[in-house]
């Protein structure tokens, strides 16, 4: 019995590995741009897995970049449907949407996403574009003019399903899919009621003897308190005023547009999103030099600072052209050389 026991969880491991090989091969191929082969390896593991959400995921991306988007919104509009509580399918299906022109079922996409996962930043800023593009297209209709000539937006496409800050967590759920049996809750003893005992007769307390006084003590003095160092606090306060101006320095980058200073405020192994820097950098330059007007204001900021490591948090007001969303942010930052830079940058309600 022990050694079946070994075999099936040696086998359950085993099949986990070529799992993750085989999404590693197809995301290898779709970043070197050969969809043809990455839909052909994503299809034959497919005919053995057939509800695989992550290699369904890189399915539906091959279909997009080869240009089939018919198919690549039936499959993304399927895994919304068998898995609802992921917001990136719903993302890349209001890319597609977009993509077609057809606004208003990019924008219940993107709400829905961003009702699945609050902390979405990606959904906000891409409804954020499609917003505006609905406003432009009523302003064009309201004087007639073609809207043709309005600027696409550019939604950003999610390329993994499930990124480093809840992967594993996700995985976890979606791969535990046998219904758990609900424990029988324990029988709870009740106790018997006792029986009371009768009550004794009072019996007269004897009159207390005179105890003599004692003799004064004198009291201790107490122990003085140590001092905090003041050294250590002023330290610590410097650290905490320089994260804070890292941050707002950050922000105001953000409302100038100035592009190499709000890089600049980001370390250089930052993960956006699960892309390498320089597609994460020309993704925000897309973004935010587009923009007519941008304002970044914070407000309420809490920074926490331990060593080298530091947390920010705070209520950010962003602001540009026709979108204006108030939410919660945090950054977390590390001691770069003189500088903090920011390592993870998160939003939620």
């Amino acid at each position: 019995m022990a050694a079946q026991c070994v075999a099936i969880a040696m086998l359950s491991l085993s099949s986990q590995v070529v799992r993750a090989d085989d999404v590693a091969d197809v995301q290898k191929l779709l970043a070197a741009g050969k969809n043809a082969e990455a839909l052909q390896k994503a299809d034959q593991f497919l005919t053995t897995k057939p509800r695989d959400p992550m290699m369904r995921f890189l399915r539906g991306i091959s279909l997009s970049q080869a240009g089939r988007t018919p198919e690549a919104i039936t499959t993304f509009q399927k895994l919304t449907e068998d898995f609802p509580e992921l917001p990136e399918p719903f993302n890349n299906l209001a890319v597609l949407y977009a993509q077609q022109g057809q606004y208003d079922k990019s924008r219940t996409a993107l709400e829905m996403a961003i009702r699945t996962n609050p902390s979405y930043a990606t959904a906000y800023e891409n409804l954020g574009d499609v917003y505006a593009k609905l406003a432009s297209q009523a302003y064009s209709k309201a004087l007639q003019i073609d809207t043709r000539s309005a600027v696409a937006p550019k939604l950003a496409m999610i390329r993994d399903l499930f990124p480093k800050d809840r992967g594993s967590a996700a995985v976890a759920a979606l791969t535990n899919n046998a219904p758990t049996k609900p424990s029988a809750p324990a029988p709870v003893a009740v106790p018997a009621s006792p029986t009371p005992a009768p009550a004794p007769a009072p019996v007269p307390a004897p009159a207390p003897a005179p105890v003599p006084a004692p003799a004064p003590v004198p009291a201790a003095k107490p122990a003085p308190t140590p001092a905090p160092a003041p050294a250590a606090e002023a330290r610590v306060d410097a650290q905490e005023r320089d994260v804070e101006a890292a941050v707002r320095d950050w922000a105001s980058a953000w409302s100038r547009k100035d592009m190499d200073d709000y890089l600049a405020a980001y370390a250089k192994d930052f993960n956006g999103g699960g892309k390498n820097r320089k597609a994460w950098e020309q993704e925000r330059r897309d973004r935010i030099v587009g923009k007519r007007n941008i304002s970044v204001k914070i407000s309420d900021l809490d920074v926490k600072v331990t060593g080298n490591k530091a947390t920010a948090k705070f209520r950010q007001d962003y602001k540009a052209d026709s979108l204006n969303i108030s939410s919660g942010k945090r950054l977390e930052l590390v001691r770069n050389g003189g500088n903090w830079v920011i390592v993870k940058e998160s939003s939620g309600s």
